[in-house]
């Protein structure tokens, strides 16, 4: 992929359907922060945006991440292996290969997994899985991603090298990157499909009622034997007068 403003640009194109179009979605985000849990604060507007696509998302620090695998397995298994997917910045991003790996051994591989700008080594080992991650190769900081000895799965880097305006403490923060994410989390947890809303039940005709027999009633002539003598007494002159009212009859 180029790099740039144009490989900020590529994913904002797209418009995916919404929550709304496509059913409520299925599956849980879990998002941690960098360090200090002072940074990254970015990813609450990110869970923020998500959780208004109807995406269950939570944000935690990133030392977390052995407790959060943990949980990740178990409400995924509780769920009948609903997806779930792990987001990062910087720290955070390399807790959130950690905690890939961890819920790969206990069974329960992330379906996805997106990274900002990780600082440790990059590499992803006993994992299995997508894997995108959006860094700067540029800033001093930011690593791509490359496989490692157990990998079983798909990197996807991103080099966002040369974008204005960003660094590894705000990468986190774009707005473009947050629509880019939201994209690829709706194309890849599954929703379920919309409930049709049930029409009213239609009300059967009266078989003893018909515009000849109303004015026939109307006209002091003797309905049709079918009508039997309470249908007559109850079509009166103030039935047949709202028919002409509506039908225009004489």
């Amino acid at each position: 992929m180029r790099r740039g403003v144009f490989a900020l640009a590529v994913w904002i194109g797209t418009t995916l359907p919404t929550a709304d179009a496509r059913g409520e979605v299925v599956g849980r985000v879990y998002l941690m922060r960098g360090i200090a849990n002072v940074f990254s604060y970015g990813l609450d507007d990110l869970a923020d945006r998500l959780g208004g696509a109807g995406i269950a998302a939570e944000v935690h620090p990133f030392g977390t991440w052995p407790e959060l695998a943990r949980a990740a397995v178990a409400w995924s298994r509780g769920h009948d292996g609903a997806p779930v997917a792990v987001i990062g910045h910087s720290l955070g991003a390399d807790a959130a290969l950690r905690m890939a790996a961890r819920m790969t051994e206990l069974g329960v591989p992330p379906s996805l997994v997106i990274t900002f700008d990780p600082v440790g080594t990059g590499m992803v080992e006993e994992a299995q899985g997508r894997f995108v991650n959006y860094f700067q190769s540029d800033n001093g900081y930011g690593r791509p991603l490359v496989d490692g000895p157990g990998f079983r799965g798909k990197i996807e880097n991103h080099d966002l090298s040369g974008a204005p305006g960003l660094d590894h403490f705000n990468l986190e923060k774009s707005p473009d990157l947050h629509a880019a994410v939201l994209d690829t989390l709706l194309a890849t947890l599954p929703a379920r499909p919309v409930a049709a809303v049930p029409l009213p039940p239609v009300k059967p005709r009266n078989p003893h009622f018909s515009r000849r027999s109303l004015r026939d009633t109307a006209r002091g002539r003797n309905p049709p034997a079918s009508a039997g003598p309470s249908a007559s007494a109850q079509a009166g002159p103030m039935v047949w007068g709202q028919i002409r009212q509506t039908r225009g009859f004489e």
